[in-house]
């Protein structure tokens, strides 16, 4: 299996379209936000990956997700989460993932994301200073 997209969203939805087939409509897909109050605080921002399980593959799987300060595997982990998962193969699955992210500075933060034992995808997310 492997992860075709995982971006942060601000909202998700699934519709049905002829053939059947299935939409997705995301909205407000972003890489950084602005905060809504000076550090210290806690984000929730969502994540959701689109998962792919080829023809021939058992259809099930393990999406893990770990929040990490750096891109290596050996930086601070701040969040993970851990979710089984079965897919038809030959099509696609979504998992989505609300990670509760600690900021004391502003910066970045990377979900680390993969499928079993696969490589990591990075989704990186920064929070910015307020707006004034």
């Amino acid at each position: 299996m492997q992860i075709v997209s995982a971006l942060f969203v601000e909202n998700f939805e699934m519709r049905q379209a002829p053939g059947p087939s299935t939409r997705i409509d995301m909205t407000g897909v972003m890489f950084s936000q602005a905060a809504p109050s000076p550090v210290p605080l806690t984000l929730d921002p969502h994540l959701v990956a689109l998962i792919f399980c080829p023809e021939g593959e058992s259809g099930s799987g393990v999406f893990e997700v770990v929040f990490r300060r750096g891109v290596d595997e050996d930086s601070e982990q701040v969040a993970r989460n851990v979710s089984p998962f079965t897919v038809e193969p030959g099509k696609f699955t979504y998992r989505l993932v609300k990670g509760e992210l600690d900021f004391e500075e502003y910066g970045q933060i990377f979900a680390h994301c993969r499928v079993d034992k696969e490589p990591w995808h990075l989704v990186p997310f920064t929070l910015l200073p307020p707006v004034d």
